[in-house]
């Protein structure tokens, strides 16, 4: 066949296009597994952040650290019961829930050890100025007051929005504010331009309005937020 001829050109260019395709597939497949490790790890972090732990943590400290203060990654229902036992350290049952899972009722639900104490860990997801934000609340063992807090955003805005992120000094304002009102039946607690009840509010992040209304809201919805988790922590 000549090189120069346009069905060489086009058979040349059609292996071409195969060959590589298989490249990156093979290549995509190789990564997975070690991604996915990387994925999981991330989020593990993200939890423990909300537990108060180191942000400098290596991967393999976040690892034994996991192991060491999870308790169970419970699944339960909006009845507060539990659906699915997990198990200390583990990424099996709860872990694996997502926003939409948290929508149609089934909460992930972290039952955690602090310094001996008991903290349970409840991820919320809700909606900023620019796309989804998402975060996990740690509450202490009276399931009424916050021991710490991490948010997560995809495209807030950088020095604004993303301060939710970012911030540490910002979610260090949520330690020890009270979710619920004097009664424990309605959540209360707000993200707010003016702080009048301190006890259950925390500053908005200055100019970033709609990013803040929406960290409020992640307490307050009925599906995605903490609303739905009431019945498990107002039980006696």
């Amino acid at each position: 066949m000549k090189t120069n001829s346009n069905s060489y050109t086009i058979i040349y260019s059609a292996v071409l296009v195969v060959v590589v395709a298989f490249l990156l597939a093979f290549v995509f497949q190789a990564l997975k597994p070690a991604q996915d490790v990387n994925v999981q790890i991330d989020h593990q972090k993200q939890i423990l952040f909300a537990l108060n732990q180191d942000r400098d943590m290596t991967n393999e400290a976040a690892q034994k650290l996991w192991k060491d203060i999870i308790v169970a990654d419970n699944i339960i229902n909006e009845n507060g019961e539990t659906v699915e036992q997990g198990e200390q350290g583990g990424v099996k049952a709860g872990f694996k829930l997502d926003s939409k899972d948290a929508k149609e009722g089934k909460l992930a639900l972290f039952r955690c050890k602090v310094d001996g104490k008991d903290k349970y860990v409840i991820p919320v997801y809700g909606n900023g100025l620019w796309g989804p934000i998402n975060g996990f609340i740690a509450l202490n063992e009276d399931k009424a007051t916050i021991f710490g807090v991490y948010f997560n955003h995809e495209s807030e805005t950088a020095g604004l929005g993303a301060e939710i992120k970012d911030s540490k000094e910002w979610q260090d304002k949520f330690k020890g504010k009270s979710i619920f009102d004097a009664q424990k039946q309605n959540i209360v607690f707000s993200v707010t331009k003016k702080v009048e009840k301190p006890e259950s509010q925390v500053d908005a992040v200055t100019g970033a309005t709609l990013t803040s209304n929406g960290v409020t809201e992640m307490f307050h919805n009925e599906k995605g937020g903490l609303a739905p988790y009431v019945k498990f922590l107002t039980a006696k």
